[in-house]
C-alpha cells in the first residue's frame, strides 16, 4: 500500500530541522513521499510576515534533493480558514487507497481537541508526532487520554524517534535580518532569500 506523509507549516522560512524530521518521518514510515504544505493564513496563528509565493518558492528549492519530497501549494490557493481536516480530506480523495499520515509537534498533540473535526480528521490518517522539548505524552489532557492510549496501542499515532531541537523560525529570521544569511536553513534557501531580500 502507497504510504504518503503530510508535513504542513508556515515555512517562513524553511529551516534544516524541518528537513531533517521529515527524513526521520519518511524513514519511520516508510513513506514513498512527504508532501510539503506551506500555510496560506493559517487560522490559529498570525499571518505569515512573508507572502505564500516567496514560501512556496523556498519550499520548493529545500526539498529538491530528496526525491521522496514534494511541495503543494494546497493550503494556499484555498479561500478562508484552511483547516487541516480539510487539508486531509482533499488528499485523501486524491488518493483513495493510500494509507496517509500527518506529522505534527508534540505541543500540537496536546492541542488536538481544540481543533475542527479532530475525531474526523484521525479517522483520515495515522498521526506521527515529532517530539518537542518540555512537551510529553504523560500531559495529555482528559479529552484526549482515552483515544490516545488506544491510537498508540494500535499504532495510529507513532512518536517519532527523533531527538527535540529547539530551532526558533523568529531566530533564524532575526539572523537573516542581521546577517543576510544563515546557517540554519539549505544553501539554495539562503541564495533565494539574498535574490529577493526578503526578512531584511
Amino acid at each position: 500500500m502507497q504510504a504518503i506523509g503530510l508535513f504542513g507549516g508556515t515555512f517562513d522560512p524553511i529551516h534544516n530541522d524541518h528537513l531533517r524530521i521529515a527524513r526521520i518521518f519518511a524513514d519511520e514510515l516508510a513513506l514513498e513521499s512527504v508532501i510539503f504544505l506551506p500555510a496560506g493564513d493559517p487560522y490559529h496563528k498570525d499571518r505569515p510576515r512573508t507572502p505564500a509565493r516567496h514560501r512556496l518558492a523556498m519550499a520548493e528549492r529545500a526539498v529538491a534533493a530528496d526525491a521522496r519530497f514534494a511541495v503543494s501549494d494546497c493550503d494556499m490557493v484555498r479561500d478562508g480558514a484552511t483547516y487541516t481536516y480539510d487539508t486531509v480530506q482533499i488528499f485523501r480523495q486524491h488518493f483513495p487507497a493510500a494509507q496517509l499520515w500527518f506529522l505534527l509537534g508534540m505541543d500540537s498533540l496536546l492541542q488536538l481537541h481544540t481543533w475542527h473535526r479532530w475525531q474526523d480528521l484521525v479517522r483520515l490518517a495515522g498521526l506521527a508526532v515529532a517530539p518537542r522539548s518540555g512537551f510529553s505524552p504523560a500531559q495529555v489532557p482528559p479529552p484526549l487520554q482515552e483515544w490516545l492510549a488506544g491510537a498508540l496501542t494500535e499504532g495510529r499515532v507513532r512518536i517519532l524517534p527523533a531527538e527535540a531541537q529547539d530551532i526558533s523560525s523568529t531566530a533564524i529570521r532575526r539572523e537573516l535580518a542581521e546577517q543576510g544569511v544563515s546557517g540554519a536553513v539549505p544553501p539554495a534557501v539562503n541564495e533565494y532569500i539574498r535574490q529577493h531580500g526578503l526578512y531584511r
